[in-house]
This record gives C-alpha cells, sequence and structure tokens, in this order.
C-alpha cells in the first residue's frame, strides 16, 4: 500500500477533493470547477444522499490515511468542500 501524498497548498487539496467527489460519486454531469468550496453537499448543493457520503469517507481514508470517527464528525465534515479541507489539514498536522 502507498503512503499517502497531500497537497502543497489548500487551493490544490481543495480542487483535489473536488475531482475526487466527481470520480467516486461518478458525478458525470457535474465540472469539478463548478463546485463551490463553501456549497452544501447534502440536502441543496450537489444533492448528495447517505450511501454517498459512505462511499466518500471511505475514498478519503484511502486516499489521505486519515480515520473520520464518528457520525457527527463526518457529518460535520461533509458539510461541504472546505469543511473536508478543513478536516483533512487537523487530521495530518
Amino acid at each position: 500500500m502507498s503512503e499517502p501524498t497531500f497537497p502543497e497548498s489548500r487551493a490544490a487539496l481543495l480542487a483535489e477533493l473536488k475531482s475526487m467527489i466527481v470520480e467516486t460519486l461518478n458525478l458525470d454531469d457535474v465540472d469539478p470547477g463548478d463546485i463551490s468550496d463553501t456549497e452544501p453537499l447534502f440536502g441543496s448543493g450537489l444533492e448528495l444522499d447517505s450511501i454517498d457520503a459512505l462511499e466518500l469517507v471511505v475514498s478519503l481514508e484511502k486516499q489521505y490515511g486519515i480515520k473520520i470517527g464518528s457520525s457527527e464528525e463526518s457529518k460535520e465534515a461533509l458539510a461541504s468542500v472546505s469543511t473536508l479541507a478543513d478536516l483533512i489539514e487537523s487530521k495530518i498536522k
């Protein structure tokens, strides 16, 4: 298993997360560049569901070598791309 790699800047991390969301969830009609950093991922916004959340958590844990613990932590982290970046940055520092 390869060592997790981390983008060098927050902008690179945000771009990587947007691409990961599109690829992991097969959102063929969504361009990663069109996803706002602060747009809600669930409900409004991308309108993701609980299955999408599970797939995304697994992908994030695998990509960055982090563990997303409680359902409350994942709920907060998955609020937007920006909150995902916050979680990753807090776990890797």
